[in-house]
């Protein structure tokens, strides 16, 4: 019987509901939590995308990845960090359909 919602899936949607979440006003650890999630799955797939020859959402990935860092995170005003956070989180979604880890 197969699975119907795998780690990729699931992963991918608990980062996007957590971005979601983010446009609404939060404590500043929650923004700190959603950075290094955000930049593991987004690395993750980033890998995996890769692997799979689709070099265009290993870059999109890459870039969500990056702009998340918690290492050397940047700093902009909340209103540019709540359209990345929804673009983000939209593309994030998309690339379920299209990033799929092989079995």
């Amino acid at each position: 019987m197969k699975k119907l919602l795998h780690f990729s899936v699931w992963s991918r949607l608990l980062v996007a509901s957590l971005l979601f979440w983010a446009l609404d006003r939060h404590n500043y650890g929650y923004y700190t939590f959603l950075r290094w999630i955000t930049c593991g799955i987004g690395a993750y797939y980033t890998y995996i995308a890769y692997k799979n020859g689709k070099n265009t959402w290993a870059w999109i990935l890459g870039i969500i990845a990056l702009i998340f860092n918690p290492v050397i995170p940047f700093h902009l005003d909340r209103d540019i960090w709540a359209s990345i956070d929804f673009v983000s989180g939209i593309l994030i979604v998309v690339s379920i359909f299209f990033v799929r880890q092989k079995e």
